[in-house]
């Protein structure tokens, strides 16, 4: 952090107002990612198909993130960021559209695969630029208001579709989500600062940043993120029959509990945005094990509608500290990639958002009850605490690989990182040559 040159204090990094626009848009994403879930039976009963048939557009949605964040931050990697994240935001845009709009289940499912792909190229683009706008020691606060759109996302989007689907059918949700959309790709345009794609030794190199996959740490980041996530959507994906079938909770108030977890996310979003810069270990340990141990009490007392609705709530604020510090630290050590390193961040959230609702769902239709998925959480939550113990041992040990430290932009911040990014930069050249 810069020091004043007064009072030789450090300086507060103030973030800049584009951060800000991301996580507008990422407000919208994440609005349309998660909204099927308030619009699913008027949206199955206007297009003449089956409720787990209607689901499979959200199954849809994530495979799109997985799939989509590294192919387009690959294709894009020698794009301005800027025409990257407005020709994405565009897509994604049209693709709302195109869901308003559809005729058919299946003229809507592919509007839904389309909309991913934006939205994950959009994440991992957009996570790049986030923390290239502020210092290193900043990243967390940045990416804490990128993941805190998702939060508002899910505390007002979520259920401000519902009811626009409750009340003016649900194409009337794809359309507010486009409107959004188009309120958030205005303030790209006008906020996010225009960038000239580097040259030289500088250049982007697809070679260069795939060398991030030979080092251990960017796999044991992309395991912790990946067993967080899918502890979470384990019990989040089916907390609503938890809810209304153990805890005993009228059906009309499901909505207020998902709001609940929504607000206990943003919560969480804050602690974490700030804390996570100096811990960074320290709020992956603690928020990782807090969400353990709230899993296994949901688990055990489920059947109390109090401690339900309670333990919801504390699950958002657990979930949500640990997302931050998840995300600055993959992009601490994949430096070398920064782009690549967002889209492995987007696809190891949603690898886990897919992996955790399936084992869940292969404990209820084992018949061992919603309680059951409480405990597979738990048990994720923990391999989660695991990978953290392990990476922390890791990064004593070895702290920055030369493959990590390898870009040629990365700041030096010591002789050893000088001599380590030196190195680097010959090999790539001698990859460049070659």
């Amino acid at each position: 952090m810069p020091a004043d040159p007064v009072t030789d204090k450090p300086r507060a990094v103030r973030i800049p107002l584009s951060v800000y626009i991301l996580g507008l848009s990422v407000f919208a994403l994440g609005t349309s990612e998660f909204m099927l879930s308030g619009i699913l039976q008027p949206l199955a009963r206007d297009l003449g198909v089956s409720i787990p048939k209607a689901g499979l557009l959200v199954s849809a949605f994530a495979v799109g993130m997985v799939v989509g964040a590294p192919v387009l931050a690959a294709a894009t990697l020698k794009l301005p960021r800027r025409t990257t994240l407005v020709a994405l935001l565009a897509v994604f845009m049209l693709g709302q559209v195109a869901g308003a709009l559809s005729p058919t289940y299946e003229v809507l499912f592919v509007s839904r695969v389309l909309s991913a792909l934006a939205c994950a190229g959009f994440w991992a683009v957009g996570a790049a630029v986030a923390v290239s706008l502020v210092p290193e020691n900043a990243r967390a606060r940045a990416m804490a208001i990128m993941v805190g759109g998702l939060s508002v996302a899910n505390i007002a989007g979520v259920p401000a579709g519902a009811f626009l689907g409750q009340q003016a059918g649900w194409r009337s949700a794809f359309w507010a989500v486009a409107a959004l959309a188009a309120i958030g790709l205005v303030g790209v345009v006008a906020l996010v600062p225009h960038t000239a794609v580097p040259t030289g030794a500088d250049a982007p190199n697809l070679r260069r940043e795939l060398r991030i996959y030979g080092d251990k740490q960017v796999w044991l980041a992309l395991l912790t993120i990946a067993l967080n996530a899918g502890a979470v959507f384990a019990l989040f994906s089916y907390l609503a029959p938890l809810l209304t079938d153990v805890a005993g909770l009228p059906e009309s108030y499901v909505p207020t509990v998902l709001g609940l977890f929504g607000l206990g996310g943003l919560i969480g979003t804050v602690i974490g945005g700030r804390i996570a810069d100096a811990h960074l270990f320290g709020t992956m340990y603690g928020g990782i094990a807090a969400s353990t141990a709230v899993l296994a009490l949901l688990a055990l007392l489920a059947e109390s509608t109090v401690a339900a609705v309670a333990l919801s709530l504390m699950l958002g604020v657990t979930a949500f500290t640990t997302a931050p510090a998840l995300n600055a630290r993959m992009f601490n050590v994949a430096n070398a990639a920064p782009t690549l390193a967002g889209a492995t961040t987007t696809a190891s959230f949603n690898i886990g958002n897919t992996v955790g609702p399936w084992f869940g769902g292969v404990v209820i239709s084992a018949g061992w009850g919603y309680q059951a998925v409480a405990w597979v959480g738990a048990a994720m939550a923990a391999l989660g605490v695991g990978a953290t113990a392990l990476a922390s041992r890791v990064h004593r040990t070895h702290e920055r690989s030369r493959v990590v430290t390898g870009s040629a932009k990365a700041p030096a911040s010591g002789p050893a990182t000088a001599t380590a990014t030196a190195k680097a930069t010959a090999t790539d050249a001698a990859d460049s040559a070659s």
